[in-house]
């Protein structure tokens, strides 16, 4: 899929210079995801890896909202009509979502506001960085619908980000977790106020994007490969990962740059 003409059907997808912005576009329901939504996010997280001119991804809401999960009558509704094998189905398409995320070679950057919820805080979980304006609220809130807090990947990665204790409480609690929690607890790396959040995320994605992104890229990589490594393996994965980036024209440049005492402009090869 080429993201040239790209015009999706179920959010909004532009770039401004070398960073992609997706805006979830159901603000009259705070911007609930449905079957088809899921998989078109799948679907262009996955085609990222092909678009060298994106270099960053910042992901918001429209309507003062981020994301309040799975729609109650699209989704939820048909699922208790669904047979096991229809389930895991869609469990499956919902995981496939948040490694589509991981395995993107971009860093995401989350814009969050408002409510925050269900599938709304996985997606902002699975981001590489979160930003969020302080009135925002985050419940993992899957208990109360009945079902478990495991969900797209919520048990590995939440601990990782706040803890095991406090994943532990919002999983088998789904309360809500403030974004002063959040920012305490180093879910949000910052809070921007609300008439500033979104343009202040893309100046950040702006930022990453003009960084080498290669070099970028495997960042992502390893932290996601070194969570199930001794620290021996993740040392020697390492050396292998920085000696790759060592033959990149963009360290080249940088030691170019730094002998002329200028700055670098890196390429992203």
């Amino acid at each position: 899929m080429s993201l040239a003409n790209y015009s999706p059907q179920n959010f909004l997808w532009r770039t401004e210079g070398r960073v992609g912005v997706i805006t979830l576009n159901r603000p009259e329901r705070k911007n609930p995801l449905t079957f088809e939504s899921y998989a078109e996010l799948r679907d262009l997280f996955r085609s990222l890896a092909a678009e060298p001119a994106v270099k960053a991804i910042v992901i918001t809401g429209a309507g003062g909202n981020f994301c309040s999960g799975g729609d109650v009558h699209e989704i939820i509704g048909p699922l208790t009509r669904m047979d096991a094998a229809g389930l895991l189905g869609f469990t499956r398409l919902t995981g496939d979502l948040v490694m589509a995320m991981r395995e993107c070679p971009q860093p995401i950057v989350a814009a969050v506001s408002g409510v925050c919820a269900g599938a709304g805080a996985i997606i902002a979980m699975a981001s590489d960085l979160r930003f969020s304006t302080p009135e925002s609220r985050s419940a993992f809130l899957f208990v109360r619908v009945g079902l478990a807090g495991c969900d797209m990947g919520a048990c590995a990665i939440l601990p990782r980000i706040i803890g095991q204790g406090r994943a532990a409480e919002l999983l088998y609690t789904g309360r809500a977790m403030s974004a002063a929690e959040g920012l305490s607890w180093g879910f949000f790396n910052r809070l921007i106020e609300p008439s500033a959040m979104l343009a202040e995320a893309i100046e950040f994605a702006a930022l990453l994007a003009s960084g080498p992104s290669v070099a970028h890229a495997m960042t992502k990589r390893m932290l996601n490969q070194e969570w199930n490594l001794s620290l021996a393996d993740a040392i020697e994965a390492e050396a292998h990962a920085q000696a790759q980036c060592m033959q990149t024209e963009d360290f080249r440049r940088a030691y170019r740059a730094f002998a002329a005492k200028s700055k670098p402009v890196f390429e992203g090869n």
